[in-house]
């Protein structure tokens, strides 16, 4: 099955709404968890970038488990980053958490350098994936851990369905709409090594981690 694109930015307050207020507790603590078990020996402090943050509720998990970390998340759409600094002040992490409304590459994060980079579902949204990796090789700092987790495209329409009723079946009808086309346009495993090599990165791994999700980790060489 050929990759269907989809809009980069997710502009509507009411999905904004929808994914601030969604449950994603299992999967993003578990996004969180699988980055301990790839970097056991990670400092646990310094600058963290979450690129294409959405909300932050990946950032806000990560800096609770990560306590000696301050994170920064960016995302191009300003109701995402809106719908998340309201949970941000709830969570009582504004000191430790910050999101910056910002579309790579022309809009760069608000530090030169990063002591770690995240990144959770953009991936697929990226009309150009070098977007994503070209901003590891720039923004990292030497040896810096990188964890990107993303969906991975399925070999047919059919196993789309399938796995759209099988994980989304009681969510609002927009969580149920963007997980079915996030599925078709994201990448296959092989596409994304062949993205990852061009860019220079051929430390990374990509590591298939579910039926629906793959991951790209490792450090960025000096």
């Amino acid at each position: 099955m050929e990759r269907r694109p989809e809009p980069e930015l997710m502009l509507e307050p009411a999905q904004a709404r929808a994914y601030a207020e969604a449950d994603f507790e299992a999967p993003h603590n578990a996004f969180v968890e699988t980055f301990r078990m790839r970097f056991p020996n990670f400092a646990a402090s310094g600058h963290v970038l979450d690129l294409g943050c959405g909300p932050g509720d990946i950032s806000r998990r990560f800096a609770l488990a990560y306590p000696g970390c301050e994170v920064e998340g960016i995302d191009g759409s300003q109701v995402m980053i809106d719908a998340g600094r309201e949970q941000l002040e709830a969570a009582g992490v504004t000191e430790q958490v910050r999101l910056h409304c910002a579309r790579l590459p022309e809009e760069p994060p608000p530090r030169e350098r990063y002591d770690a980079l995240i990144s959770n579902s953009l991936l697929h949204h990226l009309h150009e994936p070098a977007v994503l990796w070209n901003a590891v090789l720039r923004y990292a700092v030497p040896d810096a851990p990188v964890f990107v987790m993303d969906l991975m495209r399925p070999q047919d329409i059919q196993t789309a369905q399938s796995l759209m009723e099988q994980y989304a079946a009681g969510e609002p009808e927009v969580l149920r709409h963007d997980f079915y086309h996030s599925l078709l346009a994201a990448f296959r495993p092989e596409e994304v090594r062949e993205q990852i090599d061009r860019a220079g990165l051929e430390g990374l791994e990509v590591e298939v981690i579910s039926d629906r999700h793959l991951i790209v980790w490792g450090r960025v060489s000096g």
